[in-house]
């Protein structure tokens, strides 16, 4: 028998991202506990492992004075930028590779072999050629974010059902509606992966970049520059606002694309809650 209010009707269940969002918090708050009751056994000097209330006032104290949000912007400028490059010129050739053999032999060797290559090992090669700030930091995530969503892309057109684009073609569709009826809804799960890793390779990417070559401003050089003065609590914070804004990524861009292309056409499953 089914729980029933006071009132007598049913309770309203919760909303699949409802549950999803009760279960991020639940999985945060147990993370923050943990952080907190291993910094309170002062294992580590308190300058070192700060607590999470010297944290959080570190944090407020950042944002009301604005000057995390504008190193923020300039981090996600450069994220952006490069990740912006990267679709445009891996999406369209992955899914050239995945659709005509010759273009899948000139580039696939070429990936292979760049590929392994960490972003961060091209840092002073591009300052020799570009010199200090935006310009090396935004090559770099365009680096680190191009090949995830190249080889996904090239992936998902390889995975699309032939039979699909058979009986398409049986029913008179041309190239053009044969890529956007067929090819692009098959490749989506893969495409949507690739975003998803590019971003994430992105702001390694980035954060390293600002490390070494970006000039005053980024969420990178805030970490950088504290660590010099053991600011734990502001690395820490720097954290948090990285973290932030991945997760906001996540739940509102990466989430919605999602629901709005490869659930709506029915392409996964969703998981059991």
């Amino acid at each position: 028998m089914s729980a029933i209010t006071t009132s007598g009707t049913p309770p309203t269940p919760m909303s699949p991202r409802m549950r999803s969002a009760v279960r991020a918090v639940i999985t945060l708050i147990v993370f923050a506990l943990i952080y907190e009751a291993i910094a309170r056994t002062e294992y580590f000097p308190p300058v070192l492992m700060p607590t999470l209330p010297k944290i959080g006032k570190t944090l407020l104290t950042v944002l009301l004075d604005g000057s995390i949000l504008a190193h923020a912007g300039s981090t996600l400028y450069r994220v952006l930028l490069g990740m912006a490059l990267s679709v445009v010129v891996g999406l369209p050739l992955g899914i050239l590779m995945g659709r005509f053999k010759p273009v899948e032999n000139f580039v696939l060797p070429l990936a292979s072999a760049l590929m392994p290559i960490p972003s961060l090992a091209w840092v002073p090669i591009f300052i020799l050629w570009f010199g200090l700030g935006n310009t090396v930091a935004v090559l770099i995530v365009f680096y680190a974010a191009l090949f995830p969503m190249l080889l996904n892309a090239w992936s998902g057109v390889r995975a699309v059902n032939p039979l699909w684009l058979r009986a398409a073609g049986a029913m008179g569709a041309d190239e053009r509606a044969l890529f956007w009826k067929v090819i692009v809804p098959g490749a989506s799960p893969f495409i949507i992966t690739g975003i998803r890793q590019a971003f994430l390779r992105a702001w390694i990417a980035v954060i390293g970049a600002e490390f070494l070559a970006a000039s005053d401003w980024g969420l990178g050089w805030v970490i950088f520059d504290a660590k010099e003065f053991l600011n734990a609590d502001l690395m820490i914070a720097a954290l948090v606002v990285i973290g932030a804004i991945g997760f906001a990524f996540e739940r509102l861009v990466f989430g919605t694309l999602e629901r709005v292309t490869v659930q709506r056409w029915g392409m996964v499953r969703l998981a059991k809650t």
